[in-house]
């Protein structure tokens, strides 16, 4: 009589080298994983203190301030608009449409100066005609919100000031190149002054990137899965 075979079965048969390779590759995927999260969980709180932030009531600007708390406050400013030095940001682009914001510097009743980014205007049928967008004359009470500018931005070369036309916005160069002392910030322009203004001031909100700290974190999650998975599958062996 023959005697039948034993069953099949599965058992672990971990190694040590792939073992380990397997823990420190699970443990640093996960790590990166958690970094992700804690990174779009500050993003996320910092998007409900500037939507909350965008919900007040206007205010005056303050006398010194940590800038950082009143990005996208509302504000109210009174002053005189320095029309002579006046400048264009290159490269704005509304609805597949390409333009400028128009940048002047609005004198405050203290004596302060601070940027004002008025709106976006179309360009014209040739470069080498600007567009006219002339500040209003005299005191002024303008509404707008406190944004903070970029401190890093891509420029293909150092030289991007051609007469009033300027690649970006940069506060500190601006005070530099005119000699006028500015606060820190800009005011981005909000409701019109006159009939006749018809800038366009759709400001988007800010985009904090929750949504690629979202993707990455699943993504070295996943990792981590797949090497606990192959870990896993490549150790069960059948022993008959």
């Amino acid at each position: 009589m023959v005697a039948a075979a034993p069953a099949s079965r599965r058992r672990f048969r971990p190694r040590i080298v792939p073992t380990l390779a397997a823990i420190a590759g699970v443990a640093l995927f996960v790590s990166a994983g958690l970094w992700q999260y804690d990174r779009m969980e500050q993003k996320l709180a910092l998007r409900a203190q500037l939507d909350a932030a965008a919900l007040r009531a206007p205010e005056p600007l303050p006398g010194t301030a940590d800038w950082t708390a009143w990005r996208f406050r509302p504000v109210v400013a009174s002053g005189k608009f320095d029309a002579a030095r006046q400048i264009l940001i290159d490269n704005r682009i509304h609805d597949g449409q390409a333009g400028y914001h128009v940048v002047t510097p609005l004198v405050l009743a203290d004596g302060r100066a601070v940027l004002v980014n008025r709106g976006w205007i179309a360009g014209r049928a040739t470069r080498a005609e600007l567009p006219a967008a002339p500040p209003p004359e005299g005191a002024i009470d303008l509404r707008g919100r406190v944004n903070v500018p970029a401190s890093v931005y891509v420029e293909l070369q150092r030289d991007t000031i051609a007469g009033s036309v300027w690649q970006n916005l940069d506060v500190q160069r601006f005070a530099e190149v005119t000699g006028v002392r500015l606060l820190p910030v800009i005011i981005e322009q909000t409701a019109p002054l006159s009939g006749a203004d018809t800038l366009v001031r759709d400001w988007p909100a800010p985009d904090l990137g929750v949504d690629k700290h979202r993707i990455y974190m699943v993504q070295w999650f996943t990792f981590a899965a797949m090497v606990a998975g192959l870990w896993g599958w490549f150790t069960l062996r059948r022993k008959r």
